[in-house]
């Protein structure tokens, strides 16, 4: 309930913002006529409308974008003719008969006459409406790209949409009597109609520009969405901790995962942290049917949440490859549960490739509405879970590393239940190649960035960052250490930059011994080429796993890219990657 709230009280916000001033003229063109009759179904439809496309927005499928586009230009046609019969009746009456009808409908109809014709004005309008995405509706939209669209989404969007309604209404409730003593007093009726249809034509040509969620969008930068963002902080649930794997420590250093020597097993106790969760609520599972904690009860379960564009995941894959295989005969199974951190890791398909190329054949829940992590209660990617053999958890620890001590745990939950020899087999030490590779003994001092607006730090290019249209960047003449920046035409959204047209560069300085980049290809799935310069050149011995000598690779799937790996250690240097065809994805930094 108190979420509703905060959704509704962000939607009556949006009347502040300049963003919403396209969608003014299609609300004030009415303001003559009867607001029960006709200014209320026009909202209500707005409503709806809003909400619905939103909620396929959430759902994120490609042909979704495609449908959406296709409706967005066909009420922007419609509204145009509605814009030139208030605009040139005479006009009107030369259009074709079809058209006619719709226009005079849209614009002429009788004030007791059906709310056919205001219900579909309103709908074209929610169509059009672009408000600027602040916190409340990132919020919104982002839970359900994470945790999965459902009836509660398109609850919120239609709090949100009836928030902005509401301001509406009074707006249009208080306009319809100003514009009633107007026209009593001075008889301007035809030339306010005039003015009207010219409002709506330039609202649609505003809109057919993308100023909507420009220019305008750009003005209302610091006034609604610190508003909307105050409602947060005062009214909304407490953020979630920092995962272990991004969290920093010593001055600014990433904490990493190099091995302390393994001491001596000695057993000792490890208390009991409650029953082992359900496993209900994944989409899917892979290399297993479903598994219970019934069914697995007798064994040691070892349960690793990780998703599989984080390399602080990846390079804990070579453990868990090899403990499911050396202990699988003493009774341990180890259950991946895949929860996603972006949008397109919720995709099964996407998880199924990943399993696949990453060699993984222990079984896999795939957990892309949180249900597991839920659970578990979970905090952070990656996360082991140690279970014995009663069902109890005994043991957890989040983050990389202390792979000795993990081990040492497995044994010790083995003895408990029987296996008593597992403990003289030594401990596993595996080599992990490409992004599976452990990182660097040196310290490292650049820490996963996000390219997306939601959480992007260190943005260096001229004039930030620009949301909600394509913009043209570009590089500055310097960059300090962890600072980025974009050059070329890129669209940015809340978790990721998507480039417009070939030749298009992300550039940062950066100090580790290994760069990655979560990447994908164009939205239709065309593989994009890149190149990649350090400090000008080819990185000839430094090159990555996914480029060669001179830098050049292929982006043809969404996942994680190792680009640079020095040879010389930790050194600064200057990154810089140019995708030589359009479409590329930009997701998120990380190093090793």
């Amino acid at each position: 309930m108190l979420v509703l709230i905060v959704a509704y009280l962000g939607g009556v916000l949006t009347i502040l913002s300049p963003c919403i001033l396209p969608v003014l003229p299609f609300v004030f063109a009415r303001a003559d006529r009867p607001f029960r009759s006709h200014g209320l179904p026009m909202l209500a439809g707005m409503a709806l409308a809003f909400a619905a496309v939103a909620t396929l927005a959430a759902v994120g499928g490609g042909w979704v974008v495609a449908l959406n586009e296709w409706g967005r230009y066909t009420a922007i046609a419609l509204l145009a003719l509605f814009g030139l019969t208030l605009l040139l009746p005479a006009l009107a009456d030369r259009l074709s008969r079809p058209l006619v009808a719709l226009g005079l409908r849209l614009a002429d109809a009788p004030t007791g006459g059906s709310v056919f014709s205001p219900l579909l004005l309103g709908v074209g309008t929610g169509l059009l409406w672009a408000p600027c995405a602040g916190p409340i509706l990132g919020l919104i939209l982002t839970g359900a790209a994470l945790n999965g669209a459902s009836a509660g989404t398109s609850l919120l969007l239609l709090a949100y949409a009836a928030g902005a309604c509401t301001s509406l209404a009074a707006a249009l409730l208080f306009g319809n009597q100003v514009f009633a003593r107007m026209k009593a007093s001075l008889r301007t009726g035809e030339w306010l109609r005039r003015a009207a249809g010219a409002a709506v034509l330039a609202g649609v040509g505003a809109i057919a520009l993308g100023l909507d969620t420009g220019l305008l969008s750009r003005l209302s930068g610091g006034g609604t969405n610190a508003l909307e963002q105050a409602l947060l902080d005062r009214l909304g649930p407490p953020k979630p901790a920092v995962p272990q794997s991004a969290r920093q420590d010593r001055g600014g250093l990433m904490l990493t995962s190099a091995e302390a020597p393994a001491p001596a097993f000695t057993p000792r106790p490890l208390r009991d942290q409650g029953p082992f969760p359900a496993l209900a609520g994944a989409t899917e599972w892979i290399n297993s049917p479903p598994l219970t904690p019934e069914a697995l009860r007798g064994k040691v379960v070892l349960v690793d949440f990780w998703t599989y564009s984080c390399i602080n995941c990846l390079r804990t894959l070579p453990y868990l490859r090899a403990w499911a295989e050396k202990y699988k005969d003493a009774g341990l199974v180890v259950v991946g549960v895949h929860t996603p951190e972006f949008a397109f890791e919720k995709r099964p398909a996407n998880v199924r490739r990943a399993v696949k190329d990453l060699g993984i054949g222990f079984p896999v829940a795939v957990d892309s509405d949180y249900a597991i992590w839920r659970a578990f209660g979970n905090q952070a990617w990656p996360a082991f879970y140690f279970v014995d053999a009663q069902g109890r958890i005994r043991h957890q620890l989040s983050g990389e590393g202390q792979y000795a001590k993990s081990e040492q745990v497995i044994q010790q939950l083995l003895a408990e239940a029987g296996q008593t020899r597992v403990a003289a087999a030594g401990l596993v030490a595996p080599r992990g190649l490409g992004t599976q590779a452990a990182p660097g003994a040196e310290p490292v001092r650049s820490g996963e960035t996000y390219i997306g607006q939601e959480r992007a730090e260190g943005f260096a290019s001229p004039g930030g960052l620009v949301a909600g249209r394509t913009h043209a960047y570009q590089v500055p003449a310097a960059l300090r250490l962890n600072q980025w920046a974009l050059a070329g035409d890129w669209a940015v959204d809340a978790e990721r930059a998507v480039l417009a047209r070939p030749g298009g560069r992300i550039a940062y300085r950066f100090q580790a011994r290994d760069l990655h980049l979560v990447l994908g290809p164009a939205a239709d799935g065309k593989p994009v080429r890149f190149r990649v310069r350090i400090d000008g050149q080819p990185p000839l011995a430094d090159h990555g796993f996914d480029t060669d000598a001179q830098g050049v690779g292929t982006v043809d799937a969404q996942r994680l890219y190792q680009l640079v790996r020095q040879q010389q250690g930790a050194r600064e240097r200057l990154f810089e990657i140019e995708f030589l065809d359009p479409g590329a994805q930009a997701y998120a930094f990380t190093f090793g």
